[in-house]
């Protein structure tokens, strides 16, 4: 007896073990801490880090499915380096180009804000009079909520009560597409009172489009080539092109990886800006030094928190202002960001005005989320801030990586454990519990694979298979370890 005790607790240790190390190396393969490199250590020259980023940022491209990649570099309130790496077309196998204008999304929001302040800062109209009072020819759709409360300010911050839009309304370049008139007067619809809380709109910065376009006597793309792009010396930037344009904007990829065909939004404000990764950064360098644009105060006005009450956002910024996110880094130091998600494309900008430090990645993949966050995380440990918000989607990576490993292990474990007592009857209330929450983890499962779009899909392209892989992997393990000793016992007695 006393020897089949011994036995029996060596191998429970057997057992503990082996699921450790089995939990360590799931860990370590799904976070990637295999594949990327080591950390890049603070204070290290320019050309030390464009080597490391040379050699990390092709290995998460691959590891992520990533074809294209535009980077550029503000140090000491200059450009010091802009690279592009992999495909605008993979198919074709046409090199991405420092040079390829691409999508930059929701970007575009930020040089929009810019706009509207410059216009501002020139008296054309004011921060907190009623928008209306501007728009001469068009009135808001019907609504139980009160429009006049919608200001220039609130349609900046995303408080306005805006709903979010369709963004999934594309075109091809040269097809026909409905005037912006015509799409507000279906989506500008209040989804609530304007003023009360945080609520991401496109929508919103259309109607700002529209304001632009009533009180300057331009067209949204020429205002803003006249009064924002030329005067910051951004000279690839645009809304407007043909199928001469070359080099032509890259395709983009789904998040299988799919290809997505260049299109354009019949809006522009709020995601139609086609630009590079150097004349991105330019507009970075554009709030670190003075020029005709816009004035200190009111490039103060604009870095200023004015929601924070951003909701899911919250996880990665502090607030938002006028057409930026912000955020205080760990030294104390204001950094305004902005990132950009379309259908096969994701891009982001960040800036740290005081230093005169900026970043700026753009990507033809909806994949590029943990890209971007490493990246950012590298810069930021560089430049010595010493991390930003996005950084945690590594840290929900490492996490989402250890529950999945986690869920494999016990998974594993339930499995040995039912072969060496397979013939033992277990507790009702333990089978109940078993059986229920693999029936709750089958529907959740069914539930996400009908769903068009899912967030944690969007940031964790890589895990997310995996993640639904490990959930059935457990409810299949859970649902036999309570059924299976029952149903050879059934048997056991009807024989």
């Amino acid at each position: 007896m006393e020897q089949k005790t011994k036995s029996k607790g060596q191998r429970m240790w057997w057992l503990i073990i082996i699921f450790f190390l089995l939990l360590g190396v799931l860990i370590a393969l799904l976070s990637g801490s295999l594949q990327v490199k080591p950390k890049l250590s603070p204070k290290v020259t320019l050309d030390q880090f464009k080597a490391h980023m040379d050699e990390m940022i092709p290995n998460l491209m691959g590891m992520h499915e990533i074809p294209g990649c535009s980077i550029a570099l503000v140090v000491g309130s200059e450009i010091a380096w802009t690279k592009a790496y992999g495909y605008a077309d993979k198919e074709d196998r046409r090199i991405l180009t420092t040079d390829t204008p691409m999508s930059v999304q929701s970007i575009t929001k930020s040089l929009t804000a810019w706009a509207v302040m410059n216009l501002v800062e020139h008296d054309a109209f004011d921060l907190d009079a009623p928008v209306l009072q501007y728009l001469d020819d068009w009135q808001f759709p019907a609504t139980d909520y009160q429009v006049e409360k919608v200001t220039v300010r609130n349609l900046l911050n995303h408080g306005s009560g805006m709903p979010l839009g369709d963004f999934t309304d594309m075109y091809a370049p040269g097809e026909q597409m409905p005037t912006l008139k015509e799409k507000l007067s279906k989506e500008a619809v209040l989804t609530h009172e304007p003023g009360l809380k945080f609520s991401y709109s496109n929508v919103g910065y259309h109607v700002l489009e529209l304001l632009i376009e009533q009180v300057s006597g331009k067209r949204f793309s020429e205002y803003m080539l006249s009064e924002v792009f030329v005067p910051m010396g951004l000279k690839a930037s645009f809304f407007d092109f043909g199928d001469a344009l070359r080099p032509y904007p890259p395709t983009g990829y789904d998040l299988n990886g799919n290809p997505v065909p260049v299109y354009l939004y019949p809006e522009k404000s709020s995601g139609g800006l086609f630009s590079t990764a150097e004349d991105i950064a330019q507009f970075a360098v554009a709030g670190m030094k003075e020029h005709q644009v816009l004035g200190d105060e009111h490039i103060r006005m604009m870095y200023a928190p004015e929601r924070d009450d951003i909701g899911m956002y919250g996880m990665v910024f502090d607030a938002y202002g006028f057409g930026h996110y912000i955020e205080t880094l760990p030294n104390g130091m204001l950094s305004v960001s902005h990132g950009g998600q379309g259908y096969g494309i994701m891009t982001h900008f960040q800036v740290v005005p005081k230093t005169g430090d900026a970043i700026v990645v753009l990507t033809n993949s909806q994949r590029s989320w943990p890209l971007i966050a490493f990246i950012l995380s590298e810069w930021a440990r560089w430049r010595d801030f010493p991390s930003v918000g996005m950084g945690n989607i590594i840290r929900a990576h490492i996490a989402m990586s250890t529950l999945i490993a986690l869920m494999v292990s016990v998974s594993i474990l339930i499995a040995v454990r039912l072969i060496l007592t397979w013939s033992v009857r277990k507790p009702m209330g333990v089978r109940l519990f078993k059986c229920s929450t693999a029936i709750m983890l089958i529907g959740i499962l069914a539930w996400s694979v009908n769903q068009p779009y899912l967030f944690v899909v969007s940031v964790f392209p890589v895990l997310s298979p995996w993640l639904g892989l490990a959930a059935l992997l457990l409810s299949a393990s859970l649902l036999l370890s309570g059924l299976l000793p029952e149903i050879r016992r059934m048997r056991k007695q009807q024989a």
